[in-house]
C-alpha cells in the first residue's frame, strides 16, 4: 500500500536526504487551544497529545521520490545535470504502509470516521544512525532462514570446535609457495632483513646488479612440505627455512610520464611482512595491530598484492565506520591500482578527501567519460594509420579495427624482426607502425644504441596500444546498458574488482546485492574488534554458495582488541549476552594464531610508555628515536604529556542537559584556553586537534572556540574537535595535545 504526500520545500530539495528505506512517521499537528509554558520534556505521557496538538502517527517506509510524471526517481549522484527538474517548490513522496493499520483507518473512514491520511502535515525522519534497524533486522531474519555457507575450512572455528590453528596460511593444504610480492620490499638488503629466519638464496644466473625490486620469492620449506603432505607416513617436521629470491622484470606500460606505476615507499617491518605473506595465502589471517603499528599499511599492501597475483578475483573491505574506510580507500589510491576497478558503496564517499568520486554514480561517470577519452585515442591511432571509416564510434567498432587493422599490423613488425638475420636497432626503429601515433612521446622513443633496449620500448609501445582495447572492451557493456541503475548494478557485479563498503551497509544491502549475483574471493576487515559478531558474520554472506560451497578464498581480521570494543547500548545484551564481544576478539580468546605487529611510529616513546605495557613487546621504529621532531621539546610546556584534575567551573561541574549528553563548561574553557596559549607560543593550528570522549564535550568546546579564537586571526580554529572514536587512526606528531579529564 502506498501514499502520497506533498512536502513543501522553498529553501532547498529535501530529496537528497530522505533516502529509500529510510523509516520515517507521519504526523497530524492541530494548535492546541491552551499553550504551555513548559518543555514538551516535561509533559507527562497520559496529557502529551492534548499538550502538544498531535493527533495521529503512523509509521512508513520511503519508497522514493515521485517526479513530475508519477515515476519513482532514481538515487541519482549530486551532479546537477543528473538531478530531476521540477516546475514547483512541491515534492512527493511515495511511502509503503502497514497493511493493517491501513485497513483498519480505511474501515474508520468508511464508517463516517475521519480520513486519517488526509490529515497528514509533518514527515518527521528518524536520526539516521538509527534508521538502519528495520534492514538490518530484514537482514538477521533473512539470514536464519537461509542456508549459510561458509567455508569448510572457517566452520569449526567460528563454532568454536576443533584445532584453532586449523585454517593458518601454514596449515592449508592449498599454501602458495611462490609469491610475487610486488613493490612490498624498497631493495635487495629490505627483502633479506624482513625474514630473519630464513635462509636467502639466489639462483645462479641471477647477478648482483639484477636484484633490485620487484621480487618474487618462492618458500622451500613450503614446497617440500607440500611434497610430503601427498606422501603420507613422511616426516615433514624437520624442514630447512630456505628461501629463492629472483626479481621479476617490471612491465613497461607505454612511452609517456603518466605510465610509470605508483610504488609503495613504506620499509615494512618483518612482522609486517608475515601479515603481508598471511593475507596473500589462502586462510584466516588475524592481525592485531596496536596504536601506530601501520594495521591500514599492511592492509593496503595486502590488497595490493592480491590484486596484481590474482586479478582475476575480486576482494571486499569492510569496516566499522567511513572514516576508517575512506582512510584505507585513500591509501588504496596511492599505490599501483587501476581506478576503474575501485568502488567505495555508501552514504560516506563524501567524505574522501580527493577530487574524484569513488561512489557508484560517480565510478559510471568515471567509466563514461574515460570511455570518450579513449574513442579519442582511437580515432587518432586510425588517423596515424590512414585508415578510413569511421572506427571510433563506439566500442564495438573499436574492437573490430583493432583486430583487422591495428593488431595484423603489429603481428607483420614480430615476423620481420624474428626473420631477419642479424636484427639491428635500425631494424627495431625503421619498421616500428606506430611512430606518428606516438609522435607525442617523449624524445628520442628509440635511442639507436642497444637492440633489446629499443625492442623492449616497441613492446611497452604496444602494451600501451593493447591496454587502449582492454579497457574499451570492459566498457562495451556501458554502451548497451541504458539507464544508470543497470550501470551501477553492472559495475557493482562485474566490473571493480576492489568494493569497499561498512558493515551496516552490508547489513542493508545484502539481499539487493545477493539478488543481483554479487560474487567476491577475498574478505578484509579493518576495526574488527569493533565489529559485532553478527556485522562480521553478514559481510561474509553477501554471495550465493556455489555447487553448496562458499567460494571465499581469504578472511582477513585487522585490529585490536585492548581499543574501542562493540558499543552495545542495552546492559542486559551487552553483559548476559556477550554481545559487546566481537568475532575477533572471540577467535583471539581461542587462541587463533595471530600476527601481533610489534614496532609503532607514531607516538614519542615516553607517551607510547603509556599503554606499551598492553601489548606483547611493543617498541618504537627508529624514527621516533632519530627523527628531529620526536626529539625536540615542545615549547612553553614542561611535560610530554600531562593529567589535568579541571576544578567545578562556577560551582557547576559535569552536566547533561539530554540522556547521555555529557558536558563540562570548565574543561571546556581550559582546553580552549590551553590552544590559545598554544597559539600564542607559534605553533601551527592546523598542528593542533582537541579530543573528547562525549558527543556533547564536542559540541561544546566548539560554541567555546567559536567565542574566543574564530573571529581573531591570532587565533583561528584548531585542526579538528572531534571524538576519540572519529580520531581513531588518525595522528598529530610532534606536537603537545590537551586533554580532557575523563
Amino acid at each position: 500500500v502506498s501514499v502520497h504526500l506533498a512536502v513543501r520545500d522553498n529553501v532547498k530539495e529535501e530529496w537528497e536526504n530522505l533516502r529509500k528505506h529510510d523509516v520515517c512517521f507521519l504526523l497530524a499537528l492541530r494548535p492546541p487551544v491552551a499553550a504551555t509554558d513548559h518543555g514538551f520534556r516535561d509533559i507527562p505521557a497520559d496529557e502529551y497529545c492534548q499538550t502538544t496538538g498531535l493527533m495521529y502517527v503512523r509509521g512508513c517506509e520511503v519508497e522514493g521520490m515521485l517526479d513530475e510524471n508519477g515515476r519513482v526517481v532514481e538515487e541519482f549522484g549530486m551532479d546537477a545535470k543528473e538531478r530531476p527538474k521540477f516546475t514547483s517548490s512541491s515534492r512527493t513522496y511515495r511511502v509503503l504502509l502497514d497493511c493493517n493499520q491501513y485497513r483498519e483507518d480505511m474501515d474508520m473512514t468508511s464508517q463516517g470516521g475521519e480520513d486519517v491520511y488526509s490529515t497528514f502535515n509533518v514527515l518527521m525522519r528518524r536520526k539516521p544512525k538509527e534508521n538502519n534497524f528495520k534492514a538490518v533486522l530484514e537482514t538477521i531474519r533473512d539470514l536464519m532462514n537461509t542456508a549459510c555457507v561458509v567455508p569448510d575450512w572457517l566452520h569449526d572455528i567460528i563454532l568454536g570446535y576443533g584445532d584453532p590453528a586449523s585454517a593458518h596460511y601454514t596449515n592449508m593444504p592449498n599454501n602458495i609457495p611462490t609469491l610475487n610480492f610486488n613493490d612490498t620490499f624498497l631493495d635487495f638488503e629490505h627483502l633479506r632483513q624482513s625474514f630473519p629466519g630464513y635462509e636467502v638464496k639466489v639462483p645462479a644466473h641471477v647477478a648482483k646488479d639484477e636484484l633490485v625490486a620487484p621480487f618474487k620469492i618462492t618458500f622451500e620449506d613450503i614446497v617440500t612440505r607440500n611434497q610430503k603432505r601427498e606422501q603420507p607416513g613422511d616426516d615433514t617436521a624437520a624442514v630447512p627455512r630456505v628461501l629463492t629470491v629472483e626479481p621479476v622484470v617490471a612491465e613497461v606500460r607505454g612511452p609517456f610520464p603518466k605510465c610509470v606505476p605508483k610504488m609503495n615507499a613504506v620499509r615494512f617491518t618483518p612482522t609486517q611482512v608475515e601479515a603481508i605473506r598471511a593475507g596473500t595465502n589462502p586462510g584466516l589471517t588475524m592481525v592485531v595491530g596496536p596504536p601506530g603499528t601501520g594495521k591500514t599499511d599492511v592492509a593496503v599492501q595486502i590488497i595490493s598484492n592480491l590484486y596484481h597475483n590474482f586479478p582475476n578475483q575480486r576482494t571486499l573491505i569492510v569496516t566499522h565506520s567511513n572514516q576508517a574506510l575512506n582512510q584505507l580507500f585513500e591509501k588504496i589510491m596511492a599505490l599501483d591500482v587501476d581506478e576503474r576497478h575501485l568502488l567505495r558503496l555508501g552514504h560516506g564517499e563524501e567524505a574522501l578527501e580527493t577530487e574524484k568520486d569513488f561512489s557508484r554514480y560517480g565510478r559510471v561517470n568515471y567509466v563514461l567519460a574515460k570511455r570518450i577519452e579513449l574513442l579519442e585515442e582511437v580515432s587518432r591511432l586510425q588517423k596515424s594509420l590512414g585508415v578510413q571509416g569511421d572506427v571510433s564510434y563506439t566500442c564495438e567498432t573499436a574492437r573490430y579495427f583493432y583486430l583487422y587493422q591495428v593488431q595484423s599490423r603489429w603481428e607483420e613488425y614480430n615476423v620481420k624482426i624474428e626473420d631477419a638475420k642479424e636484427p639491428s636497432v635500425q631494424l627495431v626503429s625503421d619498421q616500428f607502425p606506430f611512430h606518428v601515433f606516438f609522435a607525442n612521446a617523449p624524445k628520442p622513443l628509440f635511442k639507436g644504441t642497444d637492440f633489446a633496449e629499443d625492442y623492449e620500448t616497441a613492446q611497452s609501445c604496444w602494451k600501451y596500444i593493447e591496454d587502449i582495447f582492454t579497457q574499451l572492451d570492459e566498457f562495451w557493456a556501458f554502451e548497451l546498458l541504458r539507464s544508470g541503475l543497470d550501470r551501477t548494478r553492472y559495475l557493482c557485479v562485474k566490473e571493480a574488482k576492489i568494493i569497499a563498503m561498512t558493515c551496516t551497509h552490508a547489513a542493508l544491502k545484502r539481499q539487493e546485492l545477493v539478488r543481483l549475483g554479487f560474487k567476491y574471493d577475498n574478505i578484509l576487515m579493518e576495526e574488527s574488534a569493533q565489529i559485532l559478531e553478527v556485522e562480521t558474520f553478514i559481510p561474509m554472506m553477501l554471495q550465493n554458495a556455489e555447487r553448496g560451497a562458499s567460494r571465499l578464498k581469504r578472511v582477513m581480521f585487522i585490529g585490536d582488541h585492548h581499543q574501542l570494543p562493540p558499543v552495545v547500548k542495552n546492559r542486559a545484551f551487552q553483559k548476559y549476552g556477550h554481545l559487546d564481544q566481537s568475532l575477533y576478539a572471540r577467535f583471539v580468546r581461542l587462541r587463533t594464531p595471530t600476527v601481533d605487529l610489534n614496532l609503532q611510529g607514531r607516538a614519542r616513546p615516553e607517551i607510547a610508555d603509556l599503554y606499551s605495557w598492553r601489548y606483547k613487546d611493543l617498541g618504537n621504529l627508529s624514527k621516533v628515536l632519530t627523527d628531529a621532531k620526536y626529539k625536540v621539546a615542545n615549547a612553553g610546556l614542561s611535560y610530554d604529556y600531562q593529567f589535568i584534575d579541571v576544578e567545578d567551573f562556577n560551582g557547576v561541574g559535569e552536566s547533561s542537559p539530554e540522556p547521555y549528553y555529557y558536558q563540562n563548561l570548565g574543561e571546556a574553557e581550559y582546553c580552549v584556553a590551553l590552544f590559545m596559549y598554544m597559539r600564542l607560543l607559534g605553533y601551527p593550528a592546523n598542528k593542533i586537534s582537541i579530543l573528547s570522549t562525549y558527543n556533547g564535550q564536542k559540541a561544546l568546546i566548539r560554541d567555546v572556540v567559536r567565542q574566543r579564537c574564530a573571529w581573531n586571526p591570532l587565533f583561528g580554529e584548531p585542526n579538528k574537535i572531534t571524538t576519540t572514536d572519529r580520531f581513531q587512526g588518525q595522528q598529530k606528531i610532534g606536537r603537545a595535545s590537551c586533554r580532557e579529564r575523563v
